[in-house]
C-alpha cells in the first residue's frame, strides 16, 4: 500500500526522464563534464529546464544518475554462491566504470563532491544507500548457505569492492581484463567466508 500523498500537477513522463538521462550521458561524452549544462541537456532531451530541475537539484546529481546508476536496475544476481554473485555484481560495476561517460564525468564529479558536503550527503542518501540496500540480499543468501557469518560487515565489503573497481579503472585508468571481476570476487569472498 502506498502511503505517500498523491502528486500534484501532471504525472511525470518516464520517456522524458529517459530522454534527459540519455542526453546527459551523451553530452558528458561529447563535450565533457565541465561543459555539460542543464540548458544543453534540456535542449537535447526536448524538454524545458524546469522539467530537469523538478527531477534533479543540479548537474552533479543528474550526471551521477545518468552515468553511475546503470547497474541499479539489474536483477540482484543469484548464482548459488557468494563468489559467483559478487563476480556478477562486479562485472556490472566494471562495465559501468569502463564506459566512456564514466571516464568523462568522474573527475568533475569528484571535484564537485569534494567542494560540497551537502551534495556528497545527497548522493550517499539518494543513490548509494538504496543501491547498497538492494545488494543485502546477496549477503543474506550467503549467510543462509553458511558461507559467511551473520555479523559480516556488509557495508565494508561493498565499499571494498566498489573501491577496488574505482581505483583500478577510475583513478589508475587500467583497462579491465576479462578476469578482473572474478579475481576481485574470489579475494573478497575468501576473506569473509566462514573457516
Amino acid at each position: 500500500m502506498n502511503s505517500s500523498p498523491p502528486s500534484r500537477g501532471r504525472p511525470r513522463d518516464p520517456r522524458s526522464h529517459e530522454a534527459i538521462v540519455g542526453a546527459a550521458a551523451e553530452l558528458v561524452i561529447e563535450v565533457g563534464y565541465a561543459a555539460t549544462s542543464i540548458g544543453a541537456v534540456a535542449a537535447r532531451a526536448g524538454v524545458g529546464k524546469d522539467t530537469v530541475y523538478r527531477r534533479w537539484r543540479g548537474k552533479p546529481e543528474l550526471v551521477f544518475e545518468a552515468v553511475f546508476t546503470t547497474t541499479d536496475e539489474a536483477p540482484v544476481p543469484d548464482t548459488g554462491s557468494l563468489a559467483g554473485d559478487l563476480t556478477a555484481l562486479l562485472q556490472g560495476l566494471i562495465d559501468e566504470f569502463h564506459a566512456p561517460a564514466a571516464a568523462a564525468a568522474l573527475p568533475g564529479l569528484l571535484a564537485d563532491f569534494a567542494a560540497d558536503p551537502e551534495l556528497k550527503a545527497r548522493i550517499r542518501g539518494d543513490f548509494l544507500a538504496p543501491s547498497k540496500e538492494r545488494l543485502l540480499l546477496v549477503f543474506e543468501r550467503a549467510v543462509t548457505r553458511g558461507e559467511i557469518a551473520a555479523d559480516t560487515p556488509v557495508d565494508l565489503v561493498l565499499d571494498t569492492l566498489a573501491g577496488a573497481v574505482f581505483f583500478h579503472l577510475g583513478l589508475v585508468g587500467e583497462h579491465p581484463d576479462p578476469q578482473l571481476a572474478g579475481r576481485l570476487a574470489a579475494v573478497v569472498s575468501k576473506g569473509v567466508e566462514i573457516r
